[in-house]
């Protein structure tokens, strides 16, 4: 082969694995910046509690706790998510997270509950358009008092390619007509694998709450994992919870926990709403026994009259032949009497999730 020859060859192979090279590099290096920016908030036992109440919650009088999984204010009916098979990343715009958080308000407003727990509150994420959800509700809701977790800050995802999910600063926020006097963040474990750089940094926070009897209502907001490789994890996290739960219940005070189970709390939802879940292995039932000996129930609401599911699987636009299963509900210590608890059908209006409701009171 001629020195002209070689050359152009030489050319040629230098044009196609220099982009492959620097393609590469890209790949691993965005792969070690996630990596190394990888990051736990850990616990926190001092909470910042925003306009502080001094009501206090009196045995024997019914009362209402609202628990909501928000979705960052993005799941209008028509957004499918690209981790659950559909194709959204991202809120449409900010105005458009600012209507359903408008939305949301109202609905507030109409339950007009005592306690409001809500998950999937963005801060300052890419996905909401920048948007500063907490600040926004804090702001709105000028009856409550409020706490606020950071539940996961993400690096930035560059996936969906065509429009990136991007960085996110998410938590979970409790809001509370009655004196909230102390509130803390207690971390959960999370899968070990590299799952972990797409589930939240999972968490739940503990509000204080002194009664008018001299005992303390302890509430607890949560987010169990659903993105893992085995669907494990969320039991030990439901179990650590359970742990903290019946300590505060043996002590002597009342204890009511709500959020996003992440697990099929009605053991069977694919029967009960008419869906199949052969594909969505996430929604297990929670094992028997998981409660025994805690003091600590189950409360998963349901009307057998007129079935409602607390969440849709968004692999695409609300539609009434998708996957729906009740994941939302609530847990009580025996010294807490349900008086009733409900699904508030949204038609998922707002989030990929209807809330859920809770009437009780706390015994004498």
């Amino acid at each position: 082969m001629g020195s002209k020859k070689r050359s152009k060859l030489k050319t040629i192979l230098l044009s196609i694995l220099i982009p492959i090279a620097l393609i590469l590099a890209l790949v691993v290096g965005y792969f070690l910046y996630l990596v190394i920016s990888y990051h736990r908030v850990g616990d926190q036992p001092e909470l910042e509690i925003v306009n502080a109440k001094t009501a206090k919650p009196e045995a024997g009088t019914e009362y209402t706790l609202l628990s909501y999984n928000i979705g960052f204010c993005a799941y209008t009916p028509d957004f499918g998510f690209f981790m659950d098979g559909g194709k959204g990343s991202r809120a449409k715009s900010a105005d458009a997270v600012k209507e359903v958080i408008a939305g949301i308000t109202a609905l507030v407003g109409t339950e007009d509950p005592d306690l409001l727990l809500l998950q999937e509150v963005d801060k300052r994420s890419q996905r909401a358009c920048k948007v500063d959800e907490d600040a926004a509700f804090t702001e709105a809701l000028t009856d409550y008092t409020s706490v606020f977790a950071v539940n996961w800050d993400c690096a930035y995802l560059c996936y969906p390619f065509t429009k990136p999910h991007g960085a996110a600063l998410t938590g979970i926020k409790t809001l509370s007509r009655f004196g909230i006097t102390a509130a803390s963040r207690v971390e959960l474990p999370v899968e070990t694998s590299l799952m972990k750089l797409i589930d939240l940094d999972r968490c739940y926070t503990v509000s204080r709450i002194p009664t008018a009897n001299g005992k303390t209502l302890v509430i607890y907001n949560f987010h169990l994992s659903a993105y893992t490789s085995d669907g494990k994890i969320a039991i030990e996290q439901l179990d650590l919870l359970l742990s903290d739960m019946k300590r505060e219940y043996e002590a002597g005070n009342y204890v009511i926990g709500a959020g996003d189970f992440n697990k099929d709390l009605l053991g069977n939802s694919g029967e009960v709403f008419g869906v199949p879940n052969d594909d969505y292995t996430w929604a297990q039932p929670i094992p028997e026994g998981t409660f025994d000996g805690t003091g600590v129930s189950l409360v998963a609401p349901f009307d057998a009259d007129n079935p409602v599911a607390t969440c849709r699987n968004a692999d695409g636009p609300y539609n009434p032949g998708q996957f729906r299963v009740t994941v939302d509900g609530f847990l009580v210590s025996d010294n807490v009497t349900v008086v009733s608890s409900r699904v508030v059908d949204t038609g998922y209006a707002y989030s990929d999730h209807n809330p859920v409701e809770m009437t009780f009171s706390l015994n004498p």
